[in-house]
């Protein structure tokens, strides 16, 4: 896979040199680059932002060093099959934005599947509406957010997004059955995790994880995975579908006082 990310503040992006993305970068994996968009600017003072249309506080950043920043990133002209100079599909940009698409494990999925990513960091109040309406006529523009507050820019939205797609690239993960585990990948929060030593200031692993027996460690397993989900996360377990839950499923939940709607049950 390959990744552009055009900031204002390129050492930001330091931290993606670090851990299993940075052994990504260095076995080719992921062909990242990030790049200063004040290299497109041609005044002076490097200037990138001017006062709003219609008055208001803050600043937006300019529509031309933007771009010529795509232009460069991502060329207009295509070959004869409708390729890149590089020999990549049209990129998917990226643009990080409070008022953007919920991120979700099932986004970063999706964007695993992409040869070329393209983040565009903004600033300030954000970028220029051209420069995203022009992009959108030769390229996918995904607005994205993290959550329901603001950053002061979309750089530590990038760390996030890179770190959830990248762990989904084939041979990332030292142990690709981590991914069906986790969290999210089911629908479900994961269990908690327990290791050695078997008692720790008084608080001991439960007797279960320790017995060897697979199939009642693959049942409580689950059984906390409901119950947590249900608990922390009542808005993931409503889109559950009901029919996807089977008796001892139905029955752990009613242990812990929760009822489940009416349904088929699972087999």
């Amino acid at each position: 896979m390959r990744v552009d990310v055009v900031s204002i503040f390129p050492e930001y992006l330091a931290p993606l040199d670090l851990s299993l993305i940075g052994k990504a970068r260095a076995n080719g994996t992921l062909r990242l680059a990030v790049h200063d968009l004040r290299s497109w600017t041609h005044d002076v003072h490097r200037t990138v932002d001017d006062t709003p249309y219609g008055g208001g506080p803050g600043m937006v950043m300019r529509p031309e060093p933007w771009g010529d920043a795509l232009d460069a990133l991502a060329p207009p002209e295509l070959t004869p099959d409708g390729l890149t100079p590089d020999g990549l599909a049209r990129p998917r940009l990226l643009v990080p934005s409070p008022a953007g698409e919920p991120f979700t494990q099932a986004m970063a999925h999706e964007l695993a599947t992409e040869s070329h990513l393209l983040f565009a960091c903004g600033r300030y109040e954000g970028i220029d509406q051209r420069v995203l309406d022009h992009a959108a006529t030769r390229m996918r523009v995904t607005e994205v957010s993290l959550g329901d507050y603001v950053l002061f820019g979309g750089e530590v939205a990038v760390l996030v997004i890179l770190e959830a797609v990248t762990r989904l690239l084939p041979g990332v993960l030292g142990n690709a059955g981590s991914l069906d585990e986790e969290s999210h990948a089911h629908g479900l929060l994961e269990a908690p995790m327990y290791t050695k030593p078997a008692a720790w200031r008084g608080h001991e692993v439960p007797e279960v994880l320790r017995s060897g027996d697979h199939g009642r460690i693959a049942r409580w397993r689950r059984d906390e995975a409901l119950v947590r989900t249900v608990t922390r996360r009542p808005d993931m377990f409503a889109a559950l579908d009901p029919a996807s839950l089977d008796k001892r499923d139905r029955a752990a939940l009613d242990r812990a006082g929760f009822q489940v709607p009416p349904g088929d049950v699972a087999k």
